[in-house]
Protein backbone atom coordinates (compact mmCIF):
# COMPACT_ATOMS: atom_id res chain seq x y z
CA UNK A 1 0.00 0.00 0.00
CA UNK A 2 1.04 3.62 -0.42
CA UNK A 3 1.67 5.43 2.84
CA UNK A 4 1.62 9.24 3.02
CA UNK A 5 4.46 11.10 4.67
CA UNK A 6 3.48 13.04 7.74
CA UNK A 7 5.82 16.02 8.02
CA UNK A 8 3.81 18.47 10.17
CA UNK A 9 5.64 21.43 8.62
CA UNK A 10 4.24 20.81 5.16
CA UNK A 11 0.55 20.97 4.25
CA UNK A 12 1.37 19.14 1.02
CA UNK A 13 2.38 16.06 3.02
CA UNK A 14 -0.77 15.94 5.12
CA UNK A 15 -2.97 13.28 3.57
CA UNK A 16 -6.33 14.80 4.57
CA UNK A 17 -5.42 18.35 3.57
CA UNK A 18 -4.03 17.13 0.28
CA UNK A 19 -7.17 15.17 -0.53
CA UNK A 20 -9.44 18.12 0.18
CA UNK A 21 -7.46 20.68 -1.82
CA UNK A 22 -8.67 21.79 -5.22
CA UNK A 23 -6.68 20.25 -8.02
CA UNK A 24 -4.88 22.51 -10.52
CA UNK A 25 -6.63 23.18 -13.78
CA UNK A 26 -9.75 24.96 -15.01
CA UNK A 27 -12.19 22.71 -13.18
CA UNK A 28 -10.62 23.08 -9.73
CA UNK A 29 -12.19 19.78 -8.69
CA UNK A 30 -11.67 18.43 -5.19
CA UNK A 31 -9.54 15.34 -4.98
CA UNK A 32 -10.40 12.04 -3.39
CA UNK A 33 -9.10 8.52 -3.52
CA UNK A 34 -8.83 7.42 -7.16
CA UNK A 35 -10.41 10.73 -8.14
CA UNK A 36 -9.09 13.77 -9.95
CA UNK A 37 -5.66 15.25 -9.47
CA UNK A 38 -3.81 11.93 -9.22
CA UNK A 39 -1.24 10.77 -11.75
CA UNK A 40 -2.21 7.73 -13.78
CA UNK A 41 -0.18 4.83 -12.31
CA UNK A 42 -0.06 3.29 -15.79
CA UNK A 43 1.11 6.50 -17.47
CA UNK A 44 3.63 5.63 -20.18
CA UNK A 45 2.61 1.98 -20.43
CA UNK A 46 2.02 0.82 -24.01
CA UNK A 47 -1.73 0.20 -24.38
CA UNK A 48 -1.50 -1.33 -27.85
CA UNK A 49 -2.81 -4.88 -28.11
CA UNK A 50 0.22 -7.19 -28.42
CA UNK A 51 0.66 -9.26 -31.56
CA UNK A 52 -0.88 -12.69 -31.21
CA UNK A 53 -3.15 -11.73 -28.29
CA UNK A 54 -6.89 -11.86 -28.95
CA UNK A 55 -8.64 -8.72 -27.70
CA UNK A 56 -11.84 -10.53 -26.75
CA UNK A 57 -9.92 -13.08 -24.68
CA UNK A 58 -7.78 -10.43 -22.99
CA UNK A 59 -10.86 -8.36 -22.21
CA UNK A 60 -12.64 -11.38 -20.75
CA UNK A 61 -9.64 -12.21 -18.58
CA UNK A 62 -9.25 -8.65 -17.31
CA UNK A 63 -12.96 -8.75 -16.50
CA UNK A 64 -12.47 -11.91 -14.42
CA UNK A 65 -9.59 -10.46 -12.44
CA UNK A 66 -11.26 -7.06 -12.13
CA UNK A 67 -14.50 -8.58 -10.86
CA UNK A 68 -12.59 -10.58 -8.24
CA UNK A 69 -10.98 -7.40 -6.95
CA UNK A 70 -14.16 -5.29 -7.13
CA UNK A 71 -16.35 -7.76 -5.24
CA UNK A 72 -13.81 -8.45 -2.50
CA UNK A 73 -13.22 -4.69 -2.15
CA UNK A 74 -16.94 -4.28 -1.51
CA UNK A 75 -16.90 -7.03 1.12
CA UNK A 76 -13.94 -5.46 2.92
CA UNK A 77 -15.50 -1.99 2.89
CA UNK A 78 -18.54 -3.50 4.62
CA UNK A 79 -16.36 -3.81 7.73
CA UNK A 80 -16.39 -0.04 8.20
CA UNK A 81 -18.06 0.62 11.59
CA UNK A 82 -18.18 -3.15 12.23
CA UNK A 83 -14.58 -4.26 12.80
CA UNK A 84 -13.56 -5.32 16.33
CA UNK A 85 -11.08 -2.44 16.66
CA UNK A 86 -10.80 0.98 15.01
CA UNK A 87 -7.30 0.14 13.78
CA UNK A 88 -8.60 -2.95 11.97
CA UNK A 89 -11.49 -0.99 10.51
CA UNK A 90 -9.03 1.43 8.91
CA UNK A 91 -6.74 -1.40 7.81
CA UNK A 92 -9.52 -3.35 6.10
CA UNK A 93 -10.79 -0.21 4.37
CA UNK A 94 -7.30 0.41 3.00
CA UNK A 95 -7.04 -3.15 1.75
CA UNK A 96 -10.37 -2.63 0.02
CA UNK A 97 -9.07 0.55 -1.64
CA UNK A 98 -6.02 -1.34 -2.92
CA UNK A 99 -8.32 -3.88 -4.56
CA UNK A 100 -10.60 -1.14 -5.88
CA UNK A 101 -7.60 0.45 -7.59
CA UNK A 102 -6.73 -2.86 -9.23
CA UNK A 103 -10.34 -3.35 -10.29
CA UNK A 104 -10.51 0.06 -11.91
CA UNK A 105 -7.41 -0.57 -14.01
CA UNK A 106 -8.50 -4.06 -15.04
CA UNK A 107 -12.06 -3.10 -15.92
CA UNK A 108 -10.80 -0.12 -17.92
CA UNK A 109 -8.44 -2.41 -19.81
CA UNK A 110 -11.28 -4.83 -20.50
CA UNK A 111 -13.28 -2.07 -22.18
CA UNK A 112 -10.25 -0.96 -24.20
CA UNK A 113 -9.51 -4.32 -25.79
CA UNK A 114 -12.82 -6.19 -26.02
CA UNK A 115 -14.25 -3.85 -28.66
CA UNK A 116 -17.08 -2.58 -26.45
CA UNK A 117 -15.49 0.68 -25.34
CA UNK A 118 -17.23 0.35 -21.97
CA UNK A 119 -15.88 2.28 -19.00
CA UNK A 120 -15.07 0.95 -15.55
CA UNK A 121 -18.32 2.47 -14.26
CA UNK A 122 -20.39 0.74 -16.92
CA UNK A 123 -18.84 -2.59 -15.98
CA UNK A 124 -19.29 -2.03 -12.25
CA UNK A 125 -22.78 -0.51 -12.13
CA UNK A 126 -24.69 -1.63 -15.20
CA UNK A 127 -24.21 -5.38 -15.39
CA UNK A 128 -26.52 -7.99 -13.92
CA UNK A 129 -25.47 -10.78 -11.58
CA UNK A 130 -25.00 -13.38 -14.32
CA UNK A 131 -22.65 -11.03 -16.20
CA UNK A 132 -20.09 -10.93 -13.37
CA UNK A 133 -17.10 -13.26 -13.70
CA UNK A 134 -15.64 -13.30 -10.18
CA UNK A 135 -14.85 -16.52 -8.33
CA UNK A 136 -17.41 -17.45 -5.69
CA UNK A 137 -14.89 -17.16 -2.83
CA UNK A 138 -14.87 -13.36 -2.90
CA UNK A 139 -18.65 -12.96 -2.78
CA UNK A 140 -19.20 -15.01 0.39
CA UNK A 141 -20.88 -12.99 3.18
CA UNK A 142 -18.54 -11.54 5.78
CA UNK A 143 -19.63 -13.65 8.72
CA UNK A 144 -17.39 -13.11 11.73
CA UNK A 145 -13.91 -11.56 11.78
CA UNK A 146 -12.24 -14.98 11.52
CA UNK A 147 -14.19 -15.61 8.29
CA UNK A 148 -12.98 -12.28 6.89
CA UNK A 149 -9.37 -13.13 7.72
CA UNK A 150 -9.59 -16.66 6.32
CA UNK A 151 -11.04 -15.41 3.03
CA UNK A 152 -8.38 -12.71 2.79
CA UNK A 153 -5.62 -15.23 3.52
CA UNK A 154 -6.81 -17.65 0.84
CA UNK A 155 -7.41 -15.01 -1.81
CA UNK A 156 -4.31 -12.87 -1.24
CA UNK A 157 -1.97 -15.88 -1.15
CA UNK A 158 -3.38 -17.20 -4.43
CA UNK A 159 -3.62 -13.82 -6.16
CA UNK A 160 -0.08 -12.83 -5.11
CA UNK A 161 1.27 -15.96 -6.82
CA UNK A 162 -0.84 -15.28 -9.92
CA UNK A 163 0.32 -11.67 -10.18
CA UNK A 164 3.95 -12.80 -9.94
CA UNK A 165 3.22 -14.99 -12.95
CA UNK A 166 1.39 -12.23 -14.85
CA UNK A 167 4.26 -9.78 -14.36
CA UNK A 168 5.79 -11.29 -17.50
CA UNK A 169 2.62 -11.31 -19.62
CA UNK A 170 2.92 -9.95 -23.20
CA UNK A 171 0.18 -7.38 -22.56
CA UNK A 172 2.06 -4.51 -20.97
CA UNK A 173 -1.01 -3.12 -19.20
CA UNK A 174 -1.86 -6.44 -17.56
CA UNK A 175 1.80 -6.92 -16.65
CA UNK A 176 1.99 -3.42 -15.13
CA UNK A 177 -1.18 -3.94 -13.07
CA UNK A 178 0.23 -7.24 -11.81
CA UNK A 179 3.62 -5.71 -10.96
CA UNK A 180 1.97 -2.95 -8.98
CA UNK A 181 -0.62 -5.24 -7.40
CA UNK A 182 1.86 -7.87 -6.24
CA UNK A 183 3.32 -5.38 -3.76
CA UNK A 184 -0.10 -4.58 -2.35
CA UNK A 185 -1.07 -8.24 -2.15
CA UNK A 186 2.13 -9.07 -0.29
CA UNK A 187 0.92 -6.76 2.47
CA UNK A 188 -2.60 -8.21 2.34
CA UNK A 189 -1.12 -11.68 2.76
CA UNK A 190 1.08 -10.57 5.66
CA UNK A 191 -1.87 -8.91 7.38
CA UNK A 192 -4.06 -11.99 7.02
CA UNK A 193 -1.24 -14.28 8.12
CA UNK A 194 -0.60 -12.25 11.27
CA UNK A 195 -4.27 -12.43 12.26
CA UNK A 196 -4.49 -16.14 11.44
CA UNK A 197 -1.59 -16.79 13.80
CA UNK A 198 -3.06 -14.51 16.44
CA UNK A 199 -6.48 -16.17 16.34
CA UNK A 200 -5.27 -19.73 15.86
CA UNK A 201 -2.73 -19.50 18.68
CA UNK A 202 -4.99 -17.40 20.91
CA UNK A 203 -7.82 -18.68 23.04
CA UNK A 204 -9.67 -21.94 22.53
CA UNK A 205 -12.63 -19.90 21.33
CA UNK A 206 -10.64 -17.88 18.75
CA UNK A 207 -8.90 -21.03 17.46
CA UNK A 208 -12.23 -22.81 17.05
CA UNK A 209 -13.70 -19.92 15.07
CA UNK A 210 -10.62 -19.60 12.86
CA UNK A 211 -10.71 -23.32 12.10
CA UNK A 212 -14.43 -23.11 11.34
CA UNK A 213 -13.81 -20.26 8.90
CA UNK A 214 -11.17 -22.26 7.03
CA UNK A 215 -13.48 -25.28 6.89
CA UNK A 216 -16.32 -23.17 5.48
CA UNK A 217 -14.23 -21.52 2.76
CA UNK A 218 -12.00 -24.42 1.74
CA UNK A 219 -14.50 -25.91 -0.75
CA UNK A 220 -14.31 -22.66 -2.76
CA UNK A 221 -10.55 -22.87 -3.37
CA UNK A 222 -10.75 -25.16 -6.38
CA UNK A 223 -12.13 -22.37 -8.57
CA UNK A 224 -8.96 -20.31 -8.11
CA UNK A 225 -6.85 -23.04 -9.71
CA UNK A 226 -9.19 -24.44 -12.36
CA UNK A 227 -8.07 -23.04 -15.69
CA UNK A 228 -10.75 -21.38 -17.81
CA UNK A 229 -10.42 -21.76 -21.61
CA UNK A 230 -9.83 -18.01 -21.87
CA UNK A 231 -6.86 -18.26 -19.53
CA UNK A 232 -5.34 -21.15 -21.44
CA UNK A 233 -5.64 -19.31 -24.74
CA UNK A 234 -3.72 -16.42 -23.15
CA UNK A 235 -0.98 -18.73 -21.93
CA UNK A 236 -1.99 -18.56 -18.25
CA UNK A 237 -2.54 -21.79 -16.32
CA UNK A 238 -3.42 -21.20 -12.65
CA UNK A 239 -3.31 -24.96 -12.02
CA UNK A 240 0.48 -24.74 -11.78
CA UNK A 241 0.09 -22.48 -8.75
CA UNK A 242 -1.98 -24.95 -6.72
CA UNK A 243 0.80 -26.98 -5.10
CA UNK A 244 3.03 -23.99 -4.15
CA UNK A 245 -0.08 -22.30 -2.75
CA UNK A 246 -1.03 -25.31 -0.64
CA UNK A 247 2.52 -25.63 0.72
CA UNK A 248 2.70 -21.96 1.71
CA UNK A 249 -0.77 -22.01 3.21
CA UNK A 250 -0.08 -25.27 5.03
CA UNK A 251 2.90 -23.70 6.79
CA UNK A 252 0.78 -20.80 8.06
CA UNK A 253 -2.03 -23.09 9.20
CA UNK A 254 0.38 -25.40 11.01
CA UNK A 255 2.16 -22.51 12.73
CA UNK A 256 -1.24 -21.23 13.90
CA UNK A 257 -1.94 -24.61 15.50
CA UNK A 258 -4.80 -25.27 13.07
CA UNK A 259 -5.56 -28.13 10.69
CA UNK A 260 -5.66 -28.07 6.91
CA UNK A 261 -9.31 -28.80 5.97
CA UNK A 262 -10.20 -31.86 3.92
CA UNK A 263 -13.50 -30.54 2.58
CA UNK A 264 -14.39 -31.46 -0.99
CA UNK A 265 -14.62 -28.68 -3.61
CA UNK A 266 -17.98 -26.95 -3.98
CA UNK A 267 -19.84 -28.51 -6.88
CA UNK A 268 -20.06 -26.61 -10.14
CA UNK A 269 -23.53 -26.03 -11.58
CA UNK A 270 -23.68 -27.96 -14.84
CA UNK A 271 -19.90 -27.69 -15.03
CA UNK A 272 -20.06 -23.90 -14.67
CA UNK A 273 -19.20 -21.55 -11.81
CA UNK A 274 -18.28 -17.92 -11.13
CA UNK A 275 -16.08 -17.51 -14.19
CA UNK A 276 -19.12 -18.45 -16.29
CA UNK A 277 -21.58 -16.22 -14.43
CA UNK A 278 -22.96 -18.85 -12.02
CA UNK A 279 -22.82 -17.50 -8.47
CA UNK A 280 -24.03 -18.07 -4.95
CA UNK A 281 -27.15 -16.34 -3.62
CA UNK A 282 -24.89 -13.87 -1.79
CA UNK A 283 -23.86 -11.92 -4.90
CA UNK A 284 -27.28 -10.44 -5.71
CA UNK A 285 -27.68 -8.46 -2.44
CA UNK A 286 -24.05 -7.30 -2.65
CA UNK A 287 -24.59 -5.91 -6.15
CA UNK A 288 -27.85 -4.26 -5.11
CA UNK A 289 -25.96 -2.25 -2.51
CA UNK A 290 -22.99 -1.58 -4.77
CA UNK A 291 -25.09 -0.33 -7.68
CA UNK A 292 -28.04 1.41 -5.99
CA UNK A 293 -26.78 5.02 -6.14
CA UNK A 294 -25.57 4.83 -9.74
CA UNK A 295 -28.86 3.31 -10.85
CA UNK A 296 -30.98 5.76 -8.85
CA UNK A 297 -29.13 8.74 -10.35
CA UNK A 298 -27.86 7.62 -13.78
CA UNK A 299 -25.24 9.92 -15.25
CA UNK A 300 -24.95 12.01 -12.09
CA UNK A 301 -21.66 13.68 -11.18
CA UNK A 302 -20.54 14.94 -7.79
Amino acid sequence: MTHATTDPTSDDDHVYLTLSEASPGPEGEARWAYGTGFADPLLGVDTALPDGVDGADLGAYCLMLGDDALILAQRLIEWCTRAPELEEEVALANLGLDLLGQARQLLTRAGQVDGSGRSEDEFAYWREEHDFRNVRLVETPNGDFAHCIARLLLFSTARHALYELLGGHPDQVLAAVAARGVKELAYHREYATAWTLRLGDGTEHSARRMQAALEALWPLLDELFTAHPVELRLGVDPAQLREPFLRALGEVIAEAGLTVPEAAPLAYVGGRAGRDGVHTEALGPLLAELQVVARAHPGANW
